[in-house]
């Protein structure tokens, strides 16, 4: 299987999770720390889920069992229940409505995975592993390791150049601050501080 990696903005989603467990909750959070709008339908709501609601306001809870209706105008369906049988079904009429379809306990029956993320501000890094989540989890935190708030405070610099230049007509100059800013010794100034000293000398 060969994977497309994607990027979509959260603040555009709208997502049904089917499933009130541990996973429920996690895939969750990690939308609703995107912006998402979440809908979570659960027989039983557990106690992570539920912690959810005082945190996020983008969040509707429903105690109930799944019905087909429930998917609705969500893009991303997430079949997370502990029963096999009814996330086979979640899948089945995710694919049905040509929605995006993840599948916890089994992968292969969705059309696209979630990943072990890392953010630093801008900075998004998406890990997946080939079905093995504890294996990105630990390449996400080896990652996460060197690509620290350091570089997100760089990305803002940057995209804050970009946007400055290229709203004022200076495409090219935006071309060339680029070069010289992002070459091959980008991460060693990244490190060392001087990303936003060089950035300001070009606007």
């Amino acid at each position: 299987m060969s994977e497309l990696p994607l990027m979509l903005h959260g603040d555009a989603i709208e997502a049904l999770i089917v499933g009130g467990g541990a996973v429920a909750a996690r895939k969750a959070r990690a939308l609703l720390v995107a912006g998402a709008y979440v809908r979570i339908v659960a027989t039983e709501l557990g106690a992570e889920v539920r912690a959810l609601t005082g945190e996020h306001e983008k969040l509707l809870l429903s105690e109930r069992p799944y019905a087909p209706s429930d998917i609705g105008s969500a893009q991303l369906v997430i079949a997370a229940t502990s029963d096999r049988a009814i996330n086979r079904h979640v899948a089945e009429d995710g694919h049905a409505a040509h929605r995006l379809v993840n599948v916890a306990d089994d992968p292969a029956r969705g059309n696209c995975r979630t990943t072990a993320t890392h953010r630093a501000g801008e900075l998004v890094i998406g890990i997946s592993a080939g079905g093995v989540p504890s294996a990105a989890v630990r390449i996400r935190d080896s990652l996460a390791a060197r690509f620290d708030d350091r570089y997100g405070d760089a990305v803002a610099t940057l995209a804050s150049l970009r946007r400055r230049l290229i709203d004022a007509g200076a495409t090219d100059a935006w071309g060339r601050a680029a070069e010289a800013l992002i070459d091959d010794d980008f991460c060693e100034r990244v490190e060392r501080g001087s990303i936003e000293s060089e950035a300001a000398k070009w606007g």
